[in-house]
């Protein structure tokens, strides 16, 4: 009785722990993109349908700002000048700081990024 009486009070709350996917969607033998064949989650409740849009939203901002500093920072490590280095420099490590202050990225890891690239702008 009381686990009746436990799981319809979890029911009440709304909790979103309980989404299942839909199915099993297995990728064919070509190849395509990762993307498309992301699960598809099947909500109990109408809170858990706005947090999976919420999800999906934030998910494609966070790979578009990590990936544009990833990109930043490849361009800075390719660079054999040490004038343009040093110039770039602080564009990317304000991008850095600005993705670990929101979460996107790890603080230490913008720290260690941060670190590497001053080695390398040294060595130049």
């Amino acid at each position: 009785m009381l686990t009746v009486v436990a799981m319809s009070l979890k029911a009440r709350q709304g909790s979103c722990s309980n989404v299942r996917p839909i199915a099993n969607i297995n990728p064919p033998q070509t190849r395509v993109s990762k993307a498309q064949f992301i699960k598809k989650e099947m909500a109990n409740h109408k809170s858990c349908e706005k947090r999976i849009r919420q999800t999906k939203a934030a998910t494609l901002h966070n790979h578009y700002y990590a990936k544009t500093m990833r990109n930043a920072v490849r361009k800075l490590r390719a660079m054999k000048n040490k004038e343009e280095a040093v110039k770039l420099y602080p564009a990317v490590q304000t991008m850095l700081d600005k993705l670990a202050k929101n979460n996107i990225i790890h603080k230490n890891k913008a720290a260690n990024i941060k670190s590497s690239l001053m080695q390398h702008i040294a060595q130049l």
